[in-house]
């Protein structure tokens, strides 16, 4: 058989983001009666009343009475390819502007399969030029550095504190970056608890953000994930929201609301592209590259999701909020066994943050986090988690832990902490005096 050259290939297939997510899923195929803190994936107890059949039905009924035609005839939509900007433009886009005050028209929307499409076409079509940089906190998401990686723009890190990006930071490496010749052409921001640092952005810097984009003149990618597990009452706007000048495109997926097996996100770009034959929304610039990468998204899939919305009044707001309550309780849950375990003693040196919404928090440890400290809490003490050294462009996180509380049930994210403290008591630091590596799980 033909060999190639590793070193033949693209350079994104040495990347360390990639080779940490293929780690991952082995080591928890490995492990499989570990509990498993790794996997950033939504709850399945909302699936067991999924409805596909009554959800498909809907929305061709709601098809048919749009279109003025027989149910047989809007039953073909979802056996056709279908157009690659969406089928379900009109539903998605009613949803956001009764749920989130984004006003944005169909054809501004581009229907994805999931938000990581809409991720890596958005960057395709803003990075014409090696000269073109993404901004992106630091840490952050690995979905949107790997897509930087595979099209090989550069990333900028920008560090955030628990109010999100530090925006000082933000401007001076635009100016940093003017200076070379270069140019920040948009940056990446989840303004609402961030996968992995679990931030959220206060309303005055999320409109000094948009102020900067306006002086440096760049776009904003708005990852918005995680806003609706906030508490009610204490919702802050989207970007795209408080966006006036057309600088925000927005990303969205029904991965954590509907549910992630239907692969269905979204991007709003409704900023204006100036073509040969006229001006027209960057949406539609999008919809020409996504068929040349997924042609369209699956019409099923879309009239699923929409079924789902058109049950719930067209808001996806009342679908997300029993979800959004579990997740919380799941986040508080983990939050008060942590603190059992620091009381029954952990070594010095181990803290973590208390974000109040999202799926994740981040545990700092006096000893290099990886993936060889990873297997021996697999193998020895049946715990899994993440480490946080692929989140961070600009090279830290070597000493800190992503836990995710999504996926659990309470009895299950208590016995796991047992096992984690058992982990963490064994493995004290350098230096330290602690039990044996060889310590059992409670």
């Amino acid at each position: 058989m033909t060999a190639l050259a590793h070193e033949a290939l693209h350079a994104s297939l040495q990347d360390p983001v990639l080779e940490s997510i293929g780690f991952l899923n082995e080591i928890m195929s490995r492990h499989r009666d570990a509990i498993s803190f790794a996997p950033g994936a939504p709850h399945p107890d909302p699936y067991t009343e999924l409805d596909p059949g009554r959800y498909l039905d809907r929305f061709v009924a709601h098809a048919a009475a749009e279109e003025g035609c027989t149910l047989a005839q809007a039953a073909r939509l979802l056996y056709e390819y279908g157009p690659a900007r969406g089928l379900v433009n009109g539903i998605v886009a009613g949803a956001l502007r009764r749920d989130q005050g984004i006003d944005a028209e169909p054809d501004s929307l581009v229907i994805t399969v999931g938000a990581q499409e809409a991720m890596l076409l958005t960057l395709r079509a803003l990075t014409a030029s090696p000269n073109d940089l993404l901004a992106v906190a630091d840490p952050c998401f690995v979905g949107i550095t790997s897509a930087a990686s595979l099209l090989g723009t550069e990333v900028v890190p920008v560090p955030e504190d628990v109010d999100g990006l530090d925006l000082d930071a933000l401007a001076e490496a635009c100016r940093s970056a003017r200076e070379a010749g270069r140019h920040i052409r948009a940056c990446y921001v989840a303004p609402d608890y961030a996968n992995p640092s679990g931030s959220r952005m206060e309303l005055k810097r999320r409109l000094r953000l948009l102020e900067l984009a306006e002086e440096e003149d760049f776009l904003i990618l708005e990852d918005n994930a995680y806003g609706f597990t906030a508490a009610p009452g204490s919702e802050l706007p989207a970007l795209k929201a408080l966006d006036t000048t057309g600088r925000v495109i927005h990303i969205g997926t029904f991965a954590k609301v509907c549910f992630p097996g239907a692969r269905v996100g979204y991007v709003i770009a409704d900023q204006t592209v100036v073509t040969a034959a006229g001006p027209v929304p960057l949406a539609s610039e999008l919809a020409r590259l996504k068929t040349a990468v997924t042609v369209n998204t699956s019409p099923v899939c879309q009239a699923l999701i929409a079924g789902m919305l058109l049950e719930h009044g067209g808001s996806l707001a009342e679908l997300g909020r029993t979800r959004s309550a579990l997740y919380r309780r799941n986040l508080a849950h983990l939050l008060r066994a942590l603190e059992r375990e620091r009381a029954d003693g952990l070594p010095d040196g181990i803290e973590w943050n208390r974000p109040v919404g999202g799926f994740f928090v981040r545990m700092r440890l006096p000893v290099r986090v990886d993936a060889a400290l990873l297997e021996v809490s697999a193998a020895r003490y049946g715990v899994l988690w993440t480490p946080m050294a692929p989140f961070h462009p600009g090279g830290g996180g070597t000493h800190s832990l992503r836990l995710s509380c999504s996926y659990l049930d309470p009895d299950r994210i208590d016995q796991g902490v047992r096992r984690l403290g058992a982990f963490l008591r064994a493995h004290p630091g350098p230096g330290a005096g602690g039990p044996s590596a060889e310590g059992t799980p409670r």
